[in-house]
């Protein structure tokens, strides 16, 4: 009986990519697996047929020869073994991806029940003045540590830990089913290859106990906001001995009253009187180092008028640059005036000309000259 082609076996394209070949493969396997259909030849051979194609048609230089010579590329002896040849490779990639979640959960033990301890998260706010002078903070980290009493074996002092005799150590376990044979995790170690017969009264076998840490953590000048600084291993304790975590700390800037930070440079918004704008003057203001500064306000500032302060900004982390402070000037509209203020500006409108208000005046008299051609 002739063979049937190998992309209709699994019911694909000929321009199948990996992925999709394996997905069809897998949809085969569930449904035509001898243990669902107990003494259904058919299926079986079904089965065997769409094992022996997906074989081929993963492995690349299989599938190109397959593509150009059809079946007879795997002729006497040509290519393969046919339908045995890497059963169990196929096999596994599937059931890999079938029952993985229950082989670990992607979390394996190390040889003797040893586990590395989780990875540990801190938040941390820090002030725009701790960002720029660097200081160093203590943090309290409630975490796991190594029980001191059996020093993070897990067994009762004077005792020790047992190579399970269900997997003999290895953490696994192996099961027939059918025809081929699947891994699971020792369900008597749990995957650890050790038991133990007498726990430790203190962590009752984990080998690890809870406890607040004191850390002190360097804060370096110029640290951003989301930076994240690793402590290795201040994590988590391993379990039974394992190595520990790390701890990550993640720097957030707390929102400052005057100063808004753009990378190294600094950004404050400062009102001023409309006189003062016509007339110019000088204000003063704070820079981030606790000091002050100088601002001289020529006559006729408008709002959005920016004056910069070199070497006043925030220091670049781990460099010697220093960023710049930027005054973005807001020019303020007087509000609640009395009568005699409301005089004194109308009596300077009347004296006002478009010298005085050049930007206001030209607007106004390409709007007339819009509206005049509109018309013609």
């Amino acid at each position: 009986m002739a063979k049937r082609d190998y992309y209709d076996v699994l019911g694909v394209s000929r321009d199948a990519d990996e992925k999709t070949l394996k997905s069809a493969f897998r949809k085969l396997a569930m449904q035509l697996h001898p243990d669902k259909n107990p003494g259904d030849t058919t299926a079986e051979a079904r089965f065997k047929e769409a094992n022996e194609a997906y074989e081929v048609l993963k492995d690349p230089q299989k599938k190109a020869a397959y593509d150009r010579f059809g079946h007879a590329a795997f002729e006497n002896g040509m290519g393969g073994r046919g339908a045995d040849a890497g059963f169990g490779a196929s096999m596994a990639d599937i059931f890999d991806d079938i029952f993985g979640e229950f082989m670990g959960g992607g979390r394996r033990s190390r040889p003797n029940g040893r586990e590395r301890g989780a990875d540990l998260r801190y938040n941390l706010d820090v002030t725009l003045e701790e960002a720029f002078a660097g200081k160093t903070v203590e943090i309290h980290v409630p975490t796991s540590i190594t029980c001191v009493k059996c020093s993070g074996t897990g067994a009762k002092p004077g005792t020790s830990p047992q190579t399970c005799r269900t997997c003999g150590g290895s953490g696994k376990v192996r099961a027939s089913q059918g025809f081929f044979t699947i891994e699971r995790t020792c369900p008597t170690c749990q995957g650890r290859g050790e038991t133990i017969a007498s726990p430790c009264e203190v962590c009752s076998g984990t080998g690890r106990t809870t406890q607040e840490r004191t850390l002190s953590v360097n804060i370096p000048s110029g640290i951003e906001d989301g930076t994240r600084i690793r402590l290795s291993g201040e994590g988590e304790a391993g379990l039974r001995g394992g190595p520990a975590g790390d701890l990550y700390i993640f720097i957030s800037l707390r929102p400052h009253a005057f100063f808004q930070r753009d990378g190294a440079d600094l950004h404050c918004r400062v009102p001023i009187s409309m006189t003062t704008a016509a007339l110019g003057g000088e204000f003063e203001v704070p820079t981030i180092d606790g000091s002050k500064t100088k601002v001289r306000v020529p006559e006729g500032t408008q709002t959005g008028k920016q004056f910069r302060l070199r070497s006043k900004g925030m220091p670049v982390l781990r460099s010697r640059d220093v960023g710049d402070m930027y005054i973005n000037v807001t020019v303020e509209t007087p509000q609640r005036l009395t009568r005699r203020q409301r005089e004194l500006l109308e009596e300077f409108e009347r004296e006002s000309s478009g010298e005085n208000n050049p930007e206001s005046a030209g607007f106004f008299a390409r709007v007339r000259d819009f509206f005049d051609n509109l018309g013609s």
